[in-house]
């Protein structure tokens, strides 16, 4: 593959492809590894364009795949300037590795410049220089829609909540909402967000907790609507204990379940590839996977994330 027309095209076609979508949005996936040679992923924001390396780990000691990769890159650069008309400068190449705990949160850099993206009636700062994720997981987009559409008149539990773009979402929909996070940081980006929305934080709850003790201290019959989005694994030193999705959530749902309210609903998710919700979970109440309906259309990745819908019996 010597020119960059392949890769062209297919962002040309992409973006043909999410029209509807742009028009509700200024952050969406334009590129999803679609093609083998091009293992990236390319997400927009406003006029920026972030570039992720989702490839096998280049050998530093192999010339031939350094060189390629460079050239790929370059390729990509082009693709994205042609059809979107972005300077260079716009154009931002990170590199996406596994990672576990808080390295996801780490800095990279201390740029600390921030812009505003649209979602719908919806405004959210993000920061695309100084952390791997930008402070908005654009998977949960059907999730926002969700929570907001069933948000009137209820009490909504946001938790790991991240930057709030769960809670913004049900507080425009007119719910009271409680957001919970490990991260002084991110309760502070997630206050934010309710300023950008003109939402008063004052009429809210922001609670700064290690989850895993929280959920034991919450009364029973309080909320409406939770919203449980865990990491997949953790090993803060804020933590008592290391988390794993796949062993703990069980540990984590049964208390909440009380909290729920009569008719209440649990919204859990999470993005362990290989996750199985516990049969138990199953049994004791009722359960629809809603994973199909909650990935965007501007995703190929049907494995982004799991999403489950669960209810008291």
């Amino acid at each position: 593959m010597n020119d960059s027309s392949t890769i062209v095209n297919r962002i040309k076609k992409n973006l043909r492809a999410r029209k509807t979508i742009i028009k509700n949005t200024s952050a969406y996936r334009l590129y999803d590894r679609d093609i083998p040679e091009y293992p990236y992923i390319i997400d927009i924001f406003n006029d920026y364009a972030v570039v992720y390396e989702k490839g096998k780990k280049i050998d530093e000691s192999d010339a031939a795949q350094i060189e390629l990769q460079k050239k790929h890159q370059a390729h990509l650069v082009t693709a994205i300037k042609e059809n979107l008309g972005l300077p260079r400068a716009n154009i931002i190449l990170k590199k996406r590795k596994r990672q576990k705990g808080k390295e996801q949160y780490e800095t990279l850099a201390k740029k600390n410049k921030r812009i505003s993206v649209t979602e719908n009636d919806m405004k959210f700062w993000i920061n695309l220089y100084d952390y791997l994720d930008p402070g908005l997981f654009l998977d949960h987009r059907p999730l926002r829609e969700i929570i907001k559409q069933q948000a009137k008149q209820k009490k909504l539990l946001n938790l790991f909540a991240y930057t709030g773009s769960i809670s913004i979402a049900g507080a425009v929909g007119g719910a009271t909402v409680t957001t919970v996070d490990m991260s002084k940081t991110y309760l502070t980006w997630a206050v934010d967000n309710f300023n950008l929305n003109q939402l008063n934080p004052d009429k809210h709850e922001f609670i700064q907790a290690d989850v895993l003790q929280y959920i034991h201290e919450v009364d029973e019959n309080k909320f409406d609507l939770i919203v449980l989005d865990p990491p997949s694994f953790s090993n803060s030193k804020r933590m008592e204990d290391t988390f794993d999705v796949q062993r703990d959530h069980s540990k984590l749902i049964h208390p909440l379940m009380k909290a729920l309210r009569p008719g209440g609903i649990l919204y859990f998710s999470n993005n362990f590839r290989k996750f199985k919700l516990d049969s138990e979970i199953f049994e004791s109440y009722n359960v629809r996977d809603i994973t199909t309906y909650s990935i965007p259309k501007d995703f190929r990745d049907n494995k982004i994330h799991m999403c489950f819908k669960i209810m008291n019996k």
